[in-house]
Formats: structure tokens, sequence, C-alpha cells
């Protein structure tokens, strides 16, 4: 997936200056493009930038316990495993 080149606080600060209906200059858009910018490939849901940091801090905590439980259970298996070898 293409990153984008934004960050996620500058979007949420585009979508709802976008919202507000003040216009929004897109970056390397030529003044004499028909083509207007559009926003509906990335309408807000209400979020916002505290709530993005929030998210960003719970997808990390939630890899790291899925580490920790994969270390975990792999010891697990290994215990039970000599375990089950020991006459």
């Amino acid at each position: 997936m293409r990153k984008s080149r934004f960050t996620e606080s500058q979007i949420v600060e585009i979508l709802k200056q976008g919202e507000a209906g003040v216009p929004i200059a897109r970056s390397g858009a030529s003044a004499t493009s028909a083509r207007r910018p559009t926003f509906s490939g990335g309408r807000s849901t209400g979020t916002s930038v505290a709530e993005l940091k929030r998210l960003k801090e719970l997808e990390a905590e939630r890899a790291k316990l899925k580490r920790m439980y994969a270390e975990l259970a792999l010891e697990n298996a290994a215990i039970k495993d000599a375990l089950s070898r020991k006459p």
C-alpha cells in the first residue's frame, strides 16, 4: 500500500476545513485544471487528532501483546514437549 504524503493529523485538519466550507488548495494541482480536489476517498468519520494518537498507541500496544503471547505460547509448547518426554 502506498504511503500518504500527509500525516493523519494533517488529513483530519484538511477534512475539517473542507467540511467547514473553506476552499482547499491541493498541492501540485494546476490552477487551469478542470478537476476539483475531492475528499471522498478519505472522508473523516469525526475522528480527531487526539483519537488518532490514541488509536496508534492502542495498535502499538496490541502488537506488543501479540508478540508476548506468541513467545509465551512457544515457551509453553516447549515445556509441555519436554515434560512429555520425561519417563
